[in-house]
């Protein structure tokens, strides 16, 4: 077993990834606890998601944003030098050629902060993902 020595919590592996402290309960939570320099840009994606998922609940889910209904639709988080959007495996091959200028993997996609937010695509992968069921 290995033990945070910020937080405490014991993991089975050692030097385990985690959020230290309580998860945040809310969206609004979440964004306040980042940054203030990428706070703007959280905003936007939120934005650009209710927009486009007006029928979604949003929720904390795996201690990311969540957009929900009947099960997890696409998640976001806030990283060091990039926004990750988490759509799924099956939202990633589809998307894959319009995804090229990006770092992929399996299910996500990095945005790095230094760069013009593809708002219109991060909505388009979101209805994909929601009106075709494939989800995270």
């Amino acid at each position: 077993m290995w033990q945070c020595p910020k937080c405490g919590r014991e993991f089975n592996k050692e030097n385990q990834r985690h959020t230290c402290g309580e998860p945040p309960k809310t969206i609004d939570e979440y964004i306040a606890a980042q940054s203030e320099h990428i706070q703007p840009i959280l905003h936007q994606v939120r934005d650009t998601l209710r927009a486009a998922l007006p029928e979604a609940e949003e929720r904390i889910s795996w201690s990311m944003p969540t957009y929900w209904k009947k099960h997890n639709i696409i998640h976001f988080a806030a990283a060091k030098n990039h926004l990750g959007l988490y759509p799924g495996d099956k939202a990633i091959l589809h998307f894959a050629d319009r995804l090229k200028e990006w770092k992929t993997s399996k299910g996500a996609v990095q945005f790095p902060y230094n760069k013009p937010m593809p708002l219109n695509l991060i909505a388009e992968i979101a209805k994909w993902c929601y009106e075709t069921g494939n989800h995270p």
